[in-house]
C-alpha cells in the first residue's frame, strides 16, 4: 500500500516510468497532422517548439527579434547538446517555419504563448511584452483554435488578455474558440529536467477548453494535472517560485548564521537532507537569477497590494535577496582588510558570471551587480566564464579571462561553477570568497 501523502514530492527521474497521457487507452496519440504557432522563442519558447516538433506537430515559430530568428537559424542559441542538433535538424525542415509575422498565427490549430514577464526596475510587472503578444494572437485567432498561455503572470491574466478580448471579437470561448494557462517549467541547462520528464499544470478557460488542453500538453508531458481553472493554474505557477525564493533567501540567512558559529553551511544542509520527510535542501549563494525566481514573486505582491492584502514573509524574502549581492561584496571587503589589500586597485576575479551553472545566461546574474559595485569602487575587476566569452559590464563590452594562472589576484570570488570548472590554480596564497560554499575544507583554500 502507498502510504505517501497526495502532496509527497516524487523525484523527477521517476516520471519517466509513467505512461504519457496520450499514450492512454481512447487518449490522442502525438501531434501528427498539427500545426502549432509558439510565439516567443527564447529560453522557454524554443524547447517548446522543439519538444512539439518531436512529438509530431508541424512548427510556426514566431518571434518579433529578427536576431533572435537569426540566431535560431544559425545554431547561435544558448541551449543544451542534445536540443542544439536538433534545432540544426529544425532549421533545414519543411515543417520548421521561422517568421516575425504574428498574422502567421492563422495557419495553426494550436497557438502557445512563451512571452518573458520581467519587473522594471522598481520591481513593478511589465507586462508590455506579454499583452502586445496577446493582443496580436487574439486580432489573428481564427475559430477552432487552442491558445495556450504559459507566461509567468498575474491571477487573471489569462482571461483579461485573452478570453475578454477574443469574446469582444465576438469568439465564444469553449465553443468558437478555446484557452487555457499552462505555466512552463523550463530548467535552462538541466538536462535532468526536460519537458518530456516534466508534469505540467493546466486551467481551462471552461470545461471543453481544458479538455483540448489536456490532450494537447499530454503529447510532450509525462502526464497532465488539471485544475479547475486558469487562475488556478496561474497561481499554481506563482506558488512554485515564490516557496523557492523564500527557501533561498532562508538558506542564504541560515548559512551566514552557520558562518558566525564557524560552521560550514553544506555539510549541515546535506545532513538535514537525509531526513526523508518534511525537508527539502535549498543552498546559499550570491543572490537569484534569470527571468523566474527574481521577478515572480512580485507579480504576486503587486497584485495582492491592490487588494490590500498582506504578505510580509514574501516581502521580506525578496528584500534579503535583493540585499544579497551587496553582502557579497561586503565580505570581499572584508576579506581585502583582513589581508591589508585596499579595495581600490585589489585585483580581483569573478569565476563564473551567469546566473546558473551550464547556461549562458547573464539575465538577473547577481555577478553583474558585484562586478558593478566592486569597479565602482576601484577595483580591477575581472571574470572567467567558458559559456560567456564576452559580456557587456558598465557599459563596457569586457572579455573573459580565459587563463586565471597567467595572473595574480588578491580575491577570487567563486560565484557559479560550470562541470568542469579548472580551479586548481587556487592555492593556499589566494583569498577566496565562496559564496556558495562548494569548495572542500580539505582542499586548504582560505574562505
Amino acid at each position: 500500500m502507498d502510504t505517501r501523502s497526495p502532496h509527497t514530492v516524487v523525484p523527477a527521474q521517476s516520471y519517466s516510468d509513467r505512461p504519457r497521457l496520450a499514450e492512454v487507452p481512447g487518449a490522442p496519440f502525438g501531434l501528427r497532422g498539427r500545426r502549432v504557432a509558439v510565439v516567443g522563442l527564447g529560453y522557454v519558447g524554443l524547447p517548446t517548439a522543439l519538444a512539439l516538433r518531436e512529438a509530431g506537430a508541424g512548427i510556426i515559430g514566431i518571434d518579433v527579434s529578427t536576431a533572435r530568428l537569426e540566431d535560431i537559424r544559425t545554431c547561435q542559441v544558448d541551449l543544451q547538446p542534445q536540443h542544439l542538433a536538433q534545432t540544426a535538424e529544425a532549421v533545414r525542415a519543411p515543417d520548421f517555419h521561422l517568421t516575425d509575422d504574428p498574422a502567421a498565427v492563422e495557419a495553426a490549430d494550436t497557438v502557445v504563448l512563451c512571452v518573458p514577464t520581467p519587473v522594471d526596475r522598481h520591481k513593478v510587472p511589465d507586462l508590455g511584452m506579454l499583452s502586445a503578444a496577446c493582443a496580436a494572437v487574439v486580432r489573428h485567432a481564427r475559430k477552432g483554435q487552442l491558445i495556450v498561455l504559459t507566461s509567468t503572470s498575474y491571477v487573471g491574466t489569462t482571461r483579461d488578455m485573452l478570453v475578454e478580448p477574443l469574446e469582444a471579437r465576438g469568439l465564444a470561448v469553449g465553443t468558437d474558440i478555446f484557452v487555457a494557462f499552462a505555466p512552463e517549467r523550463i530548467d535552462p541547462g538541466n538536462p535532468a529536467h526536460g519537458q518530456e520528464r516534466t508534469p505540467r499544470v493546466f486551467g481551462g478557460a471552461d470545461p471543453r477548453s481544458a479538455d483540448r488542453a489536456a490532450a494537447f500538453l499530454s503529447a510532450t508531458a509525462p502526464y497532465v494535472h488539471r485544475l479547475a481553472s486558469a487562475e488556478a493554474a496561474e497561481m499554481t505557477k506563482l506558488w512554485e517560485n515564490t516557496f523557492r525564493a523564500v527557501n533561498i533567501a532562508l538558506a542564504n540567512e541560515l548559512s551566514d548564521g552557520c558562518q558566525a558559529l564557524g560552521l560550514d553551511p553544506r555539510p549541515v544542509i546535506e545532513a538535514a537532507a537525509t531526513k526523508p520527510f518534511g525537508f527539502m535542501p535549498f543552498y546559499p549563494g550570491p543572490g537569484v537569477g534569470g527571468h523566474c525566481i527574481p521577478c515572480d514573486p512580485h507579480y504576486l505582491l503587486w497584485q495582492l497590494r491592490t487588494t490590500q492584502a498582506e504578505s510580509p514573509l514574501v516581502e521580506t524574502a525578496m528584500r534579503a535577496i535583493a540585499r544579497r549581492p551587496g553582502s557579497v561584496v561586503s565580505q570581499v571587503v572584508e576579506r581585502l582588510a583582513r589581508a591589508g589589500t585596499p579595495v581600490a586597485g585589489a585585483r580581483i576575479l569573478i569565476v563564473g558570471i551567469a546566473y546558473k551553472e551550464e547556461v549562458a545566461d547573464l539575465r538577473e546574474s547577481p555577478a553583474l551587480e558585484i562586478y558593478g559595485r566592486l569597479a565602482a569602487a576601484g577595483a580591477r575587476v575581472a571574470y572567467a566564464d567558458p559559456l560567456v566569452p564576452t559580456a557587456r559590464l558598465g557599459g563596457t563590452l569586457v572579455e573573459a579571462v580565459t587563463d586565471p594562472a597567467a595572473e595574480e589576484w588578491d580575491l577570487v570570488v567563486i560565484h557559479t561553477l560550470h562541470r568542469g570548472t579548472d580551479l586548481s590554480w587556487l592555492d593556499e596564497n589566494t583569498a577566496v570568497v565562496d559564496v556558495g560554499h562548494r569548495l572542500s575544507a580539505a582542499e586548504g583554500l582560505p574562505r
